[in-house]
């Protein structure tokens, strides 16, 4: 769903105005082919996207940059929907012990493949292939960090120069929820806050499976983002992205969120008619702010919250997250 935006001020992570005329576009930041290891080829993995109510995808390929510039020329000549290229840089630590510990990260929006920059520690590669994908894309998107127990707070803190990590993904394996004394993804999130680190929420489905379905298989239409954008272009979505100016779901839509310097405000789009309840908790450095069950609901910052944050959760278990504020 695409909504114009009022002519209000929306105060985000850098405290940007939209233009007039912004929409929210939906789309997935995290897609496989058989380019690596999904089971459809691109064209059918975009058209499932399209005709599932998307307005782009990212095609993210295991060290393989799959052209778009024909599925971009196909999608035009249909109807409003792009394609970014994309890369899933897989790289790897192996330990002296012997267990290989994966760092994936996503490069939004490139011109050619980078290939793994390794490193001499599970943060230098991290750090490692930050850097190259800063310098050599659009966006840099830190992926599913508890696949593996692979990048925990320690790791995640000692990194820089990122700004965005899945804190929900629908592969079945990655570990979201945490456990064994791991920190699940989400806490991980506010333990970065709380640090002062300015860094985005990203839900994404890691697709690779469009021809078997079921909780076990890595199916599409877990996990999206809802960006906020003046057109639906490349550039556009990787600055709204790299802005902050997004917000995350699992099911749950949002009609707007909105920020005036002294308040944060979400208004949920439930359904006509329909019997689904809202809860929405605001977040911030001292932990739970405040719960509401409104659907226009508004947090009106007191000081010393250092950040703030919502999480919108359905009667139904559907959840978006909006991004963080600085008050």
């Amino acid at each position: 769903m695409r909504r114009m935006l009022p002519l209000c001020l929306v105060v985000l992570g850098l405290s940007l105005a939209p233009a007039a005329n912004a929409e929210w576009w939906r789309g997935n930041t995290h897609t496989h082919t058989i380019n690596s290891d999904g089971d459809s080829s691109p064209d059918a993995v975009v058209r499932w996207y399209k005709e599932n109510g998307y307005q782009f995808v990212v095609i993210s390929d295991h060290n393989f940059l799959t052209d778009v510039r024909g599925l971009n020329a196909v999608m035009a000549a249909e109807g409003k929907f792009v394609v970014l290229s994309g890369e899933e840089v897989t790289d790897q630590f192996v330990s002296g012990e012997g267990h290989s510990l994966p760092v994936h990260l996503n490069a939004i929006n490139l011109d050619a493949a980078l290939p793994p920059a390794g490193g001499a520690s599970v943060v230098d590669v991290l750090q490692r292939n930050v850097d190259m994908i800063r310098s050599g894309a659009g966006a840099c998107t830190i992926n599913h960090p508890n696949f593996w127990w692979a990048l925990g707070i320690k790791e995640m803190a000692a990194a820089s120069n990122y700004n965005l990590f899945e804190i929900a993904n629908g592969h079945p394996t990655v570990n979201n929820a945490g456990g064994g004394g791991h920190l699940g993804t989400e806490a991980l999130w506010d333990s970065l806050l709380v640090r002062g680190r300015k860094v985005y929420g990203v839900a994404s489905d890691d697709s690779h499976s469009f021809k078997n379905w079921g909780p076990q298989y890595a199916n599409p239409g877990r996990g999206w983002v809802m960006v906020r954008a003046d057109n639906l272009e490349a550039t556009a979505i990787v600055a709204a992205l790299n802005r902050g100016d997004f917000y995350s779901s699992t099911g749950v839509s949002l009609k707007d969120v909105t920020s005036d310097g002294k308040s944060l405000t979400v208004a949920i789009d439930k359904p006509e008619h329909s019997a689904t309840e809202y809860t929405t908790t605001f977040i911030g450095t001292r932990g739970v702010l405040a719960v509401s069950t409104d659907t226009m609901a508004v947090y009106r910052f007191k000081g010393g919250e250092g950040y703030v944050r919502a999480k919108i959760v359905d009667s139904n278990g559907r959840i978006a997250w909006t991004q963080p504020v600085w008050p």
